[in-house]
């Protein structure tokens, strides 16, 4: 799929092609489809149209690494970092930030806390207003999710998330991210709840009806959120997702001159058909 790039995308993406703009790192960031069943749906956000990255995108909850999350003190259970370096082709260091940040920014931006009491138990209501103060604690990094985690007694489930995709932005984004998708069952007894900051709208819906209201161009997808709902669609419950043998390669869009004019080349992993700008953020 090619994605005209015109006016200042377009010329920036000649600058950074012709190496008269440096290419800006790739910051390390998780996301994570929250799913429910009857029928099987994916839990999404509007992004505020005044926000600098993907106004106006419907995106699953998510965000950068916070240098904490990578803290050893942070309570654990499940696979193990490692285990998860080998998933997502990283070492255990960035592993273990990686499942943090998906399980700290899928608390943050809806509420979902995938912790327990012990190995075996999740939380079952997060509703209340002592949780609501912590989340706001997390949001403005306050409050570490370790020290989170070990004042309410919870360790990180990290056995119920399951590895899906890896995008990372093009070279020619100001903003660039390096992140792993992740997917995970809504905790029995948990909901989700419009919790504001950067999204104006939380939806509930299934894959195909996203994907059909997207190419009718009555929402905004950007391609990692496209083809990770074209993947799902071909689900029926939860239990065939987190069950799917999952094989991905690295996804990242790039820049090139056709005819004269500069698109965006985005691999076509899932038959995408997004508008977009190939972002590798949600």
């Amino acid at each position: 799929m090619a994605i005209p790039l015109p006016g200042e995308i377009g010329r920036r993406a000649r600058d950074v092609l012709a190496g008269r703009v440096p290419v800006v790192p790739a910051r390390d960031a998780a996301t994570v489809v929250v799913l429910r069943d009857d029928p099987l749906e994916v839990y999404l956000l509007r992004r505020k149209a005044t926000m600098a990255f993907a106004a106006g995108a419907y995106v699953f909850p998510g965000g950068s690494v916070d240098p904490r999350d990578t803290d050893h003190a942070v309570a654990w259970t499940g696979p193990s970092p490692r285990e998860w370096g080998e998933a997502f082709g990283t070492d255990e260091r960035t592993a273990r930030g990686l499942v943090c940040a998906a399980v700290r920014e899928t608390f943050e931006e809806s509420g979902v806390l995938l912790a327990g009491p012990s190995a075996t138990t999740v939380v079952a209501d997060t509703t209340g207003d002592d949780w609501e103060a912590d989340r706001l604690a997390l949001i403005a990094r306050e409050l570490a999710f370790a020290e989170f985690l070990d004042r309410r007694g919870l360790v990180l489930r990290s056995d119920l998330l399951r590895p899906w995709a890896h995008w990372i932005t093009p070279d020619i984004e100001t903003k660039r991210f390096d992140t792993r998708f992740f997917v995970a069952a809504l905790p029995p007894g948990q909901r989700t709840r419009d919790v504001g900051g950067e999204a104006d709208m939380v939806v509930w819906m299934p894959p195909a009806a996203a994907l059909a209201r997207a190419t009718a161009g009555e929402i905004f997808l950007m391609p990692p959120t496209f083809s990770t709902l074209t993947d799902l669609s071909g689900f029926e419950t939860i239990d065939d997702v987190l069950c799917a043998e999952r094989v991905f390669s690295t996804v990242q869009p790039s820049a090139a001159e056709v005819d004269g004019e500069m698109v965006l080349i985005v691999p076509d992993p899932a038959g995408m058909a997004a508008r977009g700008d190939g972002s590798g953020e949600r």
